[in-house]
């Protein structure tokens, strides 16, 4: 056997360097492959410089580099098909936890907003980044990665403005149509000059070109405009205060009446349903707008804005909704027996399901407004009696 010396390890590690392999692991592998080659089959008295040379050519066909780009060749296949498979597998789970939260939504099933929340998110942040990374391996000219990149992104951004357009998050339709100009105005030309100029992609880029055209279209027609929801907000503020005109009216006939007949059965009940909405009344109009109370004629609006913010934000406040919740179901107990109007419950500010569900801070306003008129109306109609 051959006894190889630390100079001739020291030159075949050299060499192999030379011929072009830079991956050290590699180096060290072909080394060792090489010496123990050298140590079994070249005899004592043999030529090593001759030996050698012969050996190292039977690792390539043209040069030694070629076994590094095979090499890298390998682990890249190789982590292509992991990404390959998960984003298959991300893209099938998005798609059919989507669907399901789309068929609860339907259903008005609980569960729903969180199906759909997961889905949109496994899509825009799982799905379409692993698509974008394996289309780029695919793309060699850098126009066709800049598309590649361009459409990842706007699908990115419109699927996360639609999440946020569902459960009536703040900032949906800025995110939406940020997404949306990102696709007419950037992807979408440069998509259509490149695919047009080829005549094998020109049918398809013309079709293609037209589809995302009407698609965005479909999508800005469900978008309520800046001037459209400055509109719906005054008419609602109006709304508003023409309730708050009705019951500052209710309440000085109640208190006229009560002059006269004094305390009622349900009063300090009553008095305490009316303190605790006339307290959130104040506390949501002066988050929101600053002022405790709006008056008509002033230039103040309230805005379209999920009423569901202001109670997981505050503490107090959210006590407070859960004990005028307590407070109504006392009352309604009290009203039945004494033949009184209830207050009403279901799909208003104090429905648990309903304010978790998106909903808006003018009706929850109105809601208030509408039980301080109930518990009005039943102590005007016991003083009577």
């Amino acid at each position: 056997m051959y006894c190889i010396s630390e100079q001739q390890i020291e030159f075949i590690l050299n060499d192999i360097s030379a011929r072009g392999v830079k991956m050290e692991d590699l180096q060290l592998n072909l080394l060792d492959h090489i010496c123990c080659i050298i140590e079994q089959q070249l005899e004592d008295d043999g030529n090593f410089e001759q030996f050698y040379a012969t050996t190292i050519r039977k690792f390539y066909k043209d040069e030694l580099s070629e076994i590094e780009e095979e090499t890298i060749s390998l682990l890249t296949n190789k982590n292509y098909y992991v990404m390959k498979k998960i984003m298959i597998y991300s893209g099938t789970f998005a798609a059919a936890v989507l669907t399901w939260g789309i068929v609860f939504k339907y259903m008005h099933s609980p569960g729903s907003a969180v199906l759909i929340t997961v889905g949109i998110v496994t899509a825009s942040l799982i799905f379409l980044p692993l698509l974008f990374a394996l289309k780029v391996k695919e793309k060699q000219n850098g126009k066709d990665k800049l598309l590649v990149g361009l459409g990842t992104l706007s699908g990115i951004a419109i699927a996360l403005g639609i999440l946020f357009k569902i459960q009536h998050w703040p900032g949906a339709n800025m995110l939406s149509i940020t997404s949306l100009g990102i696709l007419m105005l950037i992807f979408l030309p440069i998509y259509f000059i490149s695919g047009i100029r080829n005549p094998d992609t020109k049918v398809n880029t013309i079709v293609t070109s037209i589809l995302m055209v009407v698609g965005c279209g479909l999508f800005f027609s469900l978008t309520m405009t800046p001037a459209t929801s400055r509109i719906v907000d005054v008419r609602g503020t109006k709304d508003f205060l023409r309730n708050e005109r009705i019951l500052a009216t209710e309440q000085m006939l109640f208190e006229k009446r009560n002059k006269q007949g004094g305390d009622t059965q349900t009063g300090e009940l009553s008095k305490r349903i009316y303190v605790i909405c006339e307290d959130l009344k104040t506390y949501m109009l002066e988050t929101e707008t600053g002022h405790k109370k709006i008056n008509e004629g002033e230039d103040i609006i309230i805005p379209h804005f999920p009423a569901h913010d202001f109670f997981t934000q505050n503490s107090a406040a959210s006590a407070k909704l859960e004990e005028l919740r307590k407070n109504v179901a006392i009352y309604n107990s009290s009203a039945g027996s004494a033949r009184l109007n209830t207050i009403p419950v279901d799909l208003n500010l104090i429905d648990v399901n309903n304010i978790a569900s998106g909903y808006q801070l003018l009706g929850a306003l109105n809601d208030l407004v509408q039980i301080q008129m109930c518990v009005l109306q039943n102590e005007r109609a016991l003083a009577s009696l």
